[in-house]
């Protein structure tokens, strides 16, 4: 059980995402880099567990969303880009189903160095064997 093939397929999605790109750009991450660009997006959490007794699983991922723009604005208006992007979107996947993808939670925060505006957004989709 992996959440890869899912990780993968969000990461496209944002990546064609027109309201994300104008945002971030490319520095759309399955992994975050050494040395990060802002505004950017990241994988940074990622969670999965069997649902009922048959092939389903339910990921539960956190995207990252970073700014350094001087304020919350760019980091709001890319939660807000993901979060549209991905809430019921149907990317096709790797060796499984897509079920369901939602996106249930999203928040803003300023970063501990306090030049840094981060964004959560968590991600919940079930998937199931071909």
């Amino acid at each position: 059980m992996t959440d890869k093939p899912l990780i993968d397929a969000l990461v496209a999605t944002l990546k064609a995402a027109p309201a994300v790109t104008t945002i971030a750009g490319q520095r759309i991450y399955a992994t975050a880099p050494r040395l990060p660009t802002y505004p950017c997006v990241v994988v940074t959490r990622s969670e999965g567990r069997p649902v009922s007794e048959g092939d389903g699983v339910e990921h539960l991922l956190t995207l990252t969303c970073a700014s350094r723009f001087g304020g919350p604005e760019e980091a709001r208006a890319l939660v807000a880009a993901v979060r549209a992007a991905l809430h019921d979107a149907k990317p096709n996947l790797s060796g499984r189903r897509l079920v369901n993808l939602r996106v249930p939670y999203a928040d803003c925060f300023a970063g501990a160095d306090r030049e840094t505006t981060l964004g959560i957004v968590r991600v919940r989709a079930v998937t199931e064997n071909l």
